[in-house]
């Protein structure tokens, strides 16, 4: 995207599982097809875990006499409580090394990617705009919302212009399923898969006896029917953005937004959950699968089925019930300007998206 319109990108990259940072990036570049590392791209081996970048005082000085603009967008996206300090660390502390940069810098524009869900507990419309809020659904959201109030009082301290980007969730390429990581949308659906296959892919009664003692049953042509409840908001749904909806929507926005903003980029269409139960139906060949709401599934204990999908998409279960509302009439106007849509996550894009999952294991070497 950068190196498409006319910039010198400075790519700070560490090190991680014994490849050198040069080896990490082009095997990025190498994913997504191009051939090798752009010229205009240069790798600077350094870490946001440090306060100095992990570069030397002549580096260090150096890069900051080279920085006009800087996009931020390492994160940890965890949302478990008991990793609070690694999330901690990498959404607030490591923000506060890179303005701490920003700000010996000649740098005039920081670019902040943070997250619709630093909006916080509520219902309702969530405004495009810095607001207060103390209760979060997890250390995700908590942690990105205490980062946006930083950079905004570090930015305006010093001068320096900042945008903050908020994606909603994001998944893969809408035209070739492409991505990186399959957790958020993907993760749920991932285990209903697994939940399938353990029984489809073991034979002998006493899998078969396992399998009826759970509710399954079987049909014909791999079909299993699979009595499962999913508790979901009666009204809302899952604000879905595929990855290069929201490459182009932050170039457009940073191309045009100069004086420093927040702006929503997520769909106008969230998607119900029931749809996104059918659309998993239909390709995984699942029956027995069903939306409903919370006085419907309290009215009944949880079967054998529904307490270990429960275990296992725990940290999920918010956003499969969620009824925020994110205001985007900031980026809309850009956007509409620039002929940029989300397009609609209908079930060829589902289905796209899980061939590519099933493709390469999700995600998991073979």
């Amino acid at each position: 995207m950068l190196s498409q319109q006319g910039y010198t990108v400075l790519l700070l990259a560490r090190p991680r599982d014994n490849a050198a940072p040069e080896e990490r990036i082009k095997a990025l570049f190498d994913w997504l097809g191009t051939d090798g590392i752009p010229s205009c791209v240069q790798i600077v081996p350094g870490d946001l875990n440090c306060s100095d970048l992990g570069l030397s005082s002549a580096d260090y000085h150096l890069l900051a006499s080279r920085v006009d603009e800087i996009i931020h967008c390492a994160s940890d996206t965890s949302f478990s409580e008991r990793k609070r300090s690694q999330i901690e660390k990498a959404n607030f502390e490591n923000l506060h090394h890179l303005l701490g940069f920003a700000a010996k810098s000649r740098c005039c524009f920081f670019h902040f990617i943070s997250t619709a869900y630093a909006a916080g507990k509520r219902r309702g419309v969530c405004p495009e705009a810095l607001v207060d809020t103390r209760s979060f659904f997890n250390v995700y959201e908590e942690t990105k919302h205490r980062a946006e109030k930083s950079a905004a009082e570090y930015c305006g301290r010093e001068g320096i212009r900042l945008n903050i980007y908020r994606p909603s969730i994001v998944y893969g390429n809408s035209r070739t399923g492409k991505t990186l990581r399959f957790n958020a949308m993907y993760y749920p659906v991932k285990i209903l898969v697994f939940l399938k296959n353990l029984y489809l892919t073991k034979n002998g009664e006493q899998s078969r006896e396992g399998a009826e003692k759970m509710g399954i049953s079987f049909g014909p042509g791999g079909t299993i029917h699979m009595p499962l409840r999913i508790e979901a908001a009666a009204s809302g749904g899952i604000n879905l953005i595929p990855v290069n909806f929201f490459t182009a929507a932050f170039s457009a926005i940073m191309e045009t937004a100069l004086d420093g903003d927040v702006f929503h980029i997520t769909n106008d269409k969230p998607k119900p959950v029931s749809d996104i139960i059918h659309y998993t139906q239909k390709f995984f060949t699942i029956t027995g699968i069903q939306a409903v709401q919370t006085k419907d599934f309290q009215s009944s204990s949880q079967n054998r089925l529904e307490m270990l999908f429960n275990r296992y998409t725990q940290v999920y279960r918010q956003y499969m019930q969620d009824e925020r509302i994110f205001d985007n009439t900031k980026a809309a106007a850009i956007l509409d300007r620039k002929g940029i849509s989300c397009p609609d996550f209908d079930y060829s894009i589902f289905s796209t998206c899980m061939q590519y999952a099933e493709a390469v294991n999700w995600g998991n070497p073979s």
